[in-house]
Parts: C-alpha cells; sequence; structure tokens
C-alpha cells in the first residue's frame, strides 16, 4: 500500500523540515514554494561577492537542531559546520549625546567574566544578573521539557511532577509582563535592556511579552551563541539537502491560488498557473491568514476576519543590506545598540509609527566569523531596526525613499555610537526589506518579519492549534502557529505536525531515529485514521 499523498505549501524551513519527517514516514511529498528559491523569511541574498542572510541571523537553541535532525537518523555536527562565538554580542548604550560615541559593553562565553562587567556597570547587580540567568535555565528547562513539544490537544498531558512543582510560580509569568518580571529584580535601566532585549525575537516588547519568556535570556546568558558557516541560509540548506534525500519533491516558482475541498476534506491545491494536486493531507506552511483567507473558501475557513481583528502581528523590521569598506572591529558579530528611550521606541512601532531618532539597532557583521562573507577587505553588514507591522511601508517609490533615508541616519547614528564616525562614507546600502517586500514575497500579515506577536492571549495553548477545526486534513505549522516565531520554533512546529497526524498527544520531543515508514504504524489513529473512517467536521 503506498502512502499518503501530501502537498506542502511553503518552503520555509517549517515547510521543508514537514517535507522530510513525512517523506520518512513513507508519503509521497510535494513541496510547492511561490518563489525561486526556498527558505521563506530565512532566504540569501548575494551581490558583488557579498552574501547576506535575509531573516533570522542569530543561531541559537541548538537542541531543536538536534533533535530535529535526529529524527532523520543525521547528527547536527554533520549537517553545519557551527563555530562558537566568544563575544556572544556586543552592546552600544546611548551616551551623553545621541550622536557621540556609546557606553560598549561585551556580553562574552565566559559567565564569570559577564557577571563582573554587569558589576562594573551598577554595583552589586552582578550577583543579581547571575541569579536571574540561573532562573533563567531553569524555566528554559521546564519549556524545552513540556511546553514546546505539544500540540496542546491534551493540556493535561503537559502536567508532570516538575510543572506542578512550579505551578504556584506560573500564573505570575504568565500574568506579569516581562518587563514587570525584570524590574523586579534589576535596577540599572541598561542591565534591563540586556534582559528584554529578546522580546523582539518574540515579534512583541517587554512590556508586552509575558514573564515565561524570561527563558530567552538562558540563551545568552548561560548557553552557548554560534555560527554555521554560510550564514543561517546553510541551516535552510541542510534540511532542504534531508527532505530530497528522503525522497520529498521540492518544486520552486509554483505559487498556490487555492486549497481545494470536497465534504469537508481538502482533496489538494491549484496552482496560480491552473494545475491541480491531490492530495490526502495539505500541510499549511505558510503564513496563516494567508492560508485562511486567501487559498480557503468562507465556508472552510477556521479562522475569520473577525478572528484576525483580535490579533496582533509581530514586529516588523527594515533590513538594510550593506557592503562596507573594512576592517570594521568595532562591532562585533553581533552588536545591539540600546536608545535611552527604550519605551518609546516599542510605543511607536506599537503604534504604527517609524521608530524616532535615535532608535534601537542591530547590526550583524557576518564577516566577522566568516571570510567568505565578503571580499578581501570588505565587510557584509545587515542592519535591523524593529519596525511596525505596516505592509504600507515601502510599497510605492515615495514611502521606500523615505524609509531609505530613515536607513541611512539609523546606519550614521550606528557609526557615532561604535566610533566609526565615517562609516556612512565606507558603506553602500545595496538593498532595502520593509514590512511591504514581508507582505509581498512571503505573503506576511500586515508586513510583519516573525509571525504572530508572543502576547499571553498568543501563546502556548492559546496560539491558534496546529490543525485547521473544518478540515481534519489540513495541518499547520510555522511562526503562527504552536510553539511560535524563530528558526527553532518552526522545526519544532514540523515534528508537532506530524504529531497532529499520528494523534500523539505527548507533551516530549520524540525519540529520535524514526522508522522509515513509520506512517503505516498509525493507520488505526490521527489524521489518517480520522479520514479512513469518513470523519469529517
Amino acid at each position: 500500500m503506498t502512502g499518503p499523498r501530501v502537498v506542502v505549501i511553503g518552503g520555509g524551513i517549517s515547510g521543508l523540515a514537514t517535507a522530510a519527517l513525512l517523506a520518512r514516514g513513507g508519503a509521497e511529498v510535494t513541496v510547492l514554494e511561490r518563489n525561486a528559491a526556498v527558505g521563506g523569511r530565512a532566504s540569501r541574498l548575494v551581490a558583488d561577492g557579498f552574501r547576506f542572510d535575509t531573516g533570522p541571523s542569530w543561531f541559537l537553541m541548538s537542541e531543536a537542531f538536534e533533535q530535529f535532525f535526529s529524527l532523520l537518523g543525521r547528527s547536527l555536527d554533520e549537517e553545519l559546520d557551527l563555530v562558537d562565538l566568544d563575544t556572544h554580542y556586543r552592546v552600544y548604550f546611548e551616551g551623553p549625546s545621541p550622536d557621540g560615541a556609546g557606553e560598549r559593553l561585551d556580553v562574552t562565553a565566559d559567565p564569570e567574566r559577564n557577571w563582573a562587567a554587569f558589576e562594573a556597570i551598577s554595583p552589586g547587580e552582578g550577583a543579581a544578573m547571575r541569579r536571574y540567568a540561573a532562573d533563567a535555565r531553569r524555566l528554559y528547562g521546564l519549556a524545552l521539557d513540556r511546553f514546546l513539544y505539544t500540540t496542546f490537544r491534551s493540556p493535561l498531558r503537559v502536567l508532570d511532577a516538575t510543572v506542578l512543582r512550579s505551578s504556584a510560580r506560573l500564573p505570575a509569568l504568565l500574568l506579569r509582563s516581562l518587563h514587570d518580571h525584570i524590574a523586579r529584580r534589576v535596577r540599572d535601566p541598561r542591565l534591563r535592556q540586556v534582559l528584554g532585549f529578546h522580546a523582539v525575537f518574540l515579534g512583541s516588547s517587554p512590556r508586552r511579552a509575558p514573564a515565561l519568556f524570561a527563558l530567552m535570556s538562558h540563551l545568552d546568558l548561560g548557553d552557548r551563541v554560534r555560527y554555521p558557516r554560510g550564514g543561517l541560509y546553510a541551516v535552510i540548506e541542510a534540511v532542504e539537502r534531508a527532505a530530497v534525500a528522503e525522497g520529498a519533491r521540492i518544486r520552486t516558482s509554483a505559487p498556490v491560488e487555492a486549497i481545494l475541498t470536497h465534504d469537508g476534506l481538502a482533496t489538494g491545491v491549484r496552482l496560480e498557473s491552473g494545475e491541480q494536486l491531490d492530495a490526502d493531507i495539505v500541510i499549511g506552511a505558510t503564513d496563516i491568514h494567508h492560508v485562511e483567507t486567501q487559498l480557503l473558501a468562507p465556508r472552510d475557513r477556521t479562522h475569520d476576519e473577525a478572528a484576525w481583528r483580535r490579533r496582533t502581528p509581530g514586529v516588523s523590521a527594515l533590513l538594510a543590506f550593506i557592503q562596507a569598506d573594512g576592517p570594521l572591529p568595532e562591532l562585533s558579530h553581533h552588536t545591539l545598540f540600546f536608545s535611552r528611550d527604550w519605551d518609546g521606541n516599542f510605543a511607536a512601532i506599537a503604534s504604527r509609527d517609524i521608530p524616532p531618532h535615535p532608535a534601537s539597532i542591530y547590526i550583524s557583521r557576518t564577516s566577522a566569523t566568516d571570510p567568505d562573507a565578503a571580499p578581501p577587505g570588505k565587510e557584509a553588514l545587515v542592519m535591523l531596526v524593529p519596525f511596525p507591522a505596516d505592509e504600507a511601508l515601502g510599497a510605492s517609490e515615495e514611502s521606500r525613499a523615505r524609509v531609505r533615508a530613515h536607513a541611512e541616519r539609523y546606519l550614521a547614528q550606528a557609526g557615532a555610537w561604535a566610533g566609526v564616525p565615517d562609516l556612512p562614507s565606507r558603506a553602500r546600502i545595496v538593498e532595502l526589506l520593509t514590512p511591504a517586500d514581508f507582505a509581498n514575497r512571503v505573503h506576511a500579515w500586515r508586513g510583519s518579519a516573525l509571525g504572530l506577536e508572543h502576547t499571553l492571549a498568543q501563546s502556548a495553548m492559546f496560539r491558534p492549534r496546529n490543525v485547521s477545526r473544518r478540515l481534519p486534513n489540513l495541518v499547520y505549522a510555522g511562526a503562527s502557529t504552536v510553539p511560535g516565531v524563530g528558526l527553532p520554533m518552526c522545526l519544532i512546529s514540523a515534528e508537532l505536525a506530524i504529531k497532529r497526524i499520528l494523534g500523539d498527544t505527548s507533551a516530549t520531543a520524540t525519540p529520535g531515529d524514526l522508522r522509515p515508514g513509520f506512517l503505516a504504524d498509525a493507520r488505526g489513529r490521527g489524521t489518517l485514521a480520522r479520514i479512513a473512517r469518513g470523519e469529517r467536521r
């Protein structure tokens, strides 16, 4: 008996990873990617000998990557050439003058050096930062063990002795903001920024993200910060190789126009070219808003427009890809610039205004670690400024010109704070990505760079579940379903899609090295069983 026919809509990391796992399970898998290359938000730009990642630039949470490759009988260290960064990141805090040099702090791979550096900034708070990091490590372990690898189909399966012991703390961690959680432990506003900037990784702000996400500080204060040679797109290439090796077929320049349905089931897809592909299971691994409002007929939608009006997108970004004359040792591989008006920056983004000057900025200098990222004597820089999720930003020539002018000012600010006042004359912005580009290239709702914002109402069991309520064989993967945004979370979402299809309600990661053809073991349960029994809505 042949395996089920599966169509995966979207060739980002979640789509590729889901395709690899299902193909290993014995399914006949076709991935349909609308763009000319796979990757989705995590793509690559090559220009004049420079190489840039156009999406994620931090490699964190190695456990998620190790888990995924282990399911395929592969090893992370064999798939990627990972470099440990000794300086995890550098921070420049706004100095006495917004046009002058900033105050520098290096966060390194040596925790003792970090505690001493924090103590030097704010006497008495080195120990407080150490305690905060230890608490973040415990929260991270709890999330990894009980909350990240569950579909929440059976919420009680999440509970175990560890969760129950933590139950007295959970209400405060869920109902209190990350900002308030940090403020109870650390006084200095600069150190609060060091602990709070991770909220942007969640598409949110410290005042909106739940305190539970204090766990993110473990990733840079207590764990390894690494870089895959070849850039973050090397991760996409590794997952794509795995999918092809397992037998998945990947088609690029193949935009989907509609999901076809009949009698309460998804039956396939129609491409914009008019071609139709039949399917027993459809995986929506592109933006859920796009799937629900553009690819499905109104009768088949779980999330109608009224539901989207109650939701909030994650922040977007202005990304500037920069060719620079080097060297630029003042910039680390990861460099953050924190403005004094931290709250004002986030307030502007929330009200859909362009952040004021000076702004909080991030610059990735991959050529600091990977010489192949730029020609000799040159530097490859990517500057990211958190922007509001507003697809009008950058949509017209006039808007794009205004955004570019802002980018030039942000670059000058970064140069001044880092002690490189001539940076604008040494650097050339060769490309921009704006919220309009995210909307056009990857169908991102309102131009978000990440997916749904992580607030209490949009996290864990409150996040859109990974299966349609109307079509039981339409399963979701990616940044706007469980567990959340970012490359590691999207990899985990692929495993959760498999759990949903298998009817697996466990709360822990699947044991590694899945048996080829494993889907045949699940014919009596899960999505396949429901289809076989004729169950519909």
